[in-house]
């Protein structure tokens, strides 16, 4: 990214639903005086963001627990966020807990991050990106927040900070795994795929490569899609399983989990018999991308049972 300015993502995000929030901060919000500079934004919290915009500039990032590259970028952003000093407030939204943000920013892919300055959106990233070029992004957010005069500082909780500074070290990644993750922040993901094959080739129950190379596969799917453009033709082709495939696989992205599944069960339940496998086979793969215990597949996958019986 070269330039950012305030007014880049004017009409594609709408906020104006989450500016009226009660004065009297909801339970998690960020309190007067002392703050922690990364903390948990909700639907509920988030008008409290948006006035601290006004001091500090916010960065947003979007994520869901079963998101890889959210896994890879998060903890880079907190980093660099809490060197920072104040200067820069983290929100992080889980997009599955809060769909009215995720609604709000329009995010068609996930991690993205989009700052906040003076309550305007400024985009950021979308995608894991490496640490150098997430330092990059936030030296030039605090030169725009400059020239929109939004130069306050947050008082920082040191508490908070030292525990954070304290935490363990993540312990270092298997070669074939770290291959992957570079390849992702590189942005090839035919290399990150075949990273976590090689992965699985030498152990098939390797539960993360699996995680991964599903997680991998849907970035590389939506790469260069046009969500207006997939709707379109899913809705002139009902019966199209590679366009339903490419919304259910936007809409996963973009954490819209329940609407990805109803859509291809949808589908798979219109489709003569001879043709439903490759729905079924999809729907596997986003199941296990999503975790067999998370409730929303345990109900899709009841629904599949159902139509196959």
């Amino acid at each position: 990214m070269s330039e950012i300015s305030p007014a880049a993502l004017r009409g594609a995000v709408d906020l104006s639903s989450l500016r009226n929030r009660p004065a009297t901060p909801p339970e998690g919000a960020p309190a007067p005086g002392a703050v922690d500079v990364v903390v948990d934004a909700t639907d509920e919290t988030f008008g409290q963001i948006l006035e601290l915009s006004r001091t500090v500039p916010v960065v947003v990032d979007l994520w869901a627990e079963w998101c890889g590259p959210c896994k890879q970028l998060s903890p880079i952003i907190e980093k660099v966020t809490r060197e920072l000093g104040g200067r820069v407030l983290l929100a992080k939204v889980d997009v599955d807990a809060n769909p009215q943000l995720a609604q709000s920013f329009r995010a068609q892919s996930i991690p993205m991050v989009v700052a906040l300055i003076a309550g305007q959106p400024v985009p950021m990233f979308t995608g894991a990106v490496p640490e150098q070029q997430v330092r990059d992004v936030f030296a030039q957010l605090l030169q725009v927040a400059a020239q929109n005069g939004v130069t306050g500082s947050l008082s920082v909780d040191a508490d908070a900070d030292a525990e954070a500074s304290s935490t363990p070290e993540e312990p270092e990644l298997p070669p074939l795994h770290a291959e992957a993750f570079a390849a992702i922040e590189a942005g090839d993901y035919s290399a990150a795929i075949r990273a976590y094959e090689k992965a699985l080739a030498e152990n098939p129950r390797d539960e993360e490569a699996i995680a991964g190379l599903g997680q991998v596969r849907l970035l590389d799917r939506v790469q260069g899609l046009d969500l207006q453009a997939a709707r379109a033709a899913a809705a002139e082709g009902p019966l199209d399983v590679q366009a339903q495939f490419d919304v259910a696989d936007l809409d996963l992205a973009g954490g819209h989990v329940d609407d990805a599944f109803a859509r291809l069960l949808d589908l798979f339940a219109q489709l003569p018999s001879d043709q439903r496998t490759p729905v079924r086979e999809r729907l596997i793969e986003l199941f296990g991308l999503i975790g067999t215990s998370d409730p929303r597949v345990v109900a899709a996958r009841n629904r599949l049972s159902s139509l196959l019986f």
